[in-house]
């Protein structure tokens, strides 16, 4: 009878188990439209360091490229901002505000790098997410739930 009521107990704990095998089904998610952001960067040939007017080009023309590359990754992750103001007896005495953009961005192309007169290089980028997608895919492989089959 002592061995009896422990076996009776535990045969009646063991039917209320939540404890089931199950076999989970994913399949991959695809979005239905891909965009293509484009950017244009902007920057001034006579600013730029260098002893002749070529080197001050090739500086501008990389720096048009780092600003357009600036602009893609505001596009696609937002542009951060701060802002602070100093008051003292009710009078303004500082005022400052504070911009940052922190990103990567992978697959962007040029599309065409140019200059704007003469005191302006151009650089013009285009990020199909498309691509961005795919490079996505090959690190990340997202997915979601198909079926869920308990046993």
């Amino acid at each position: 009878m002592k061995v009896l009521y422990p076996c009776l107990l535990l045969l009646g704990l063991s039917g209320c188990s939540t404890f089931y095998d199950k076999h989970v089904e994913w399949e991959y998610v695809e979005p239905d439209s891909y965009p293509v952001l484009k950017a244009v960067g902007y920057a001034p040939i006579q600013e730029q360091q260098g002893s002749t007017e070529n080197i001050r080009m090739l500086q501008a023309v990389k720096a048009s490229k780092l600003d357009a590359y600036r602009e893609l990754a505001e596009q696609v992750y937002g542009q951060r901002i701060e802002g602070q103001q100093v008051l003292s007896n009710l009078v303004l005495e500082d005022n400052s505000l504070k911009s940052s953009v922190d990103g990567v961005i992978r697959g962007a192309r040029v599309v065409k790098s140019y200059a704007v007169g003469t005191g302006t290089y151009a650089t013009e980028l285009e990020l199909d997410m498309k691509e961005v997608y795919d490079i996505y895919l090959s690190v990340a492989k997202p997915r979601r739930i198909r079926e869920v089959k308990y046993y």
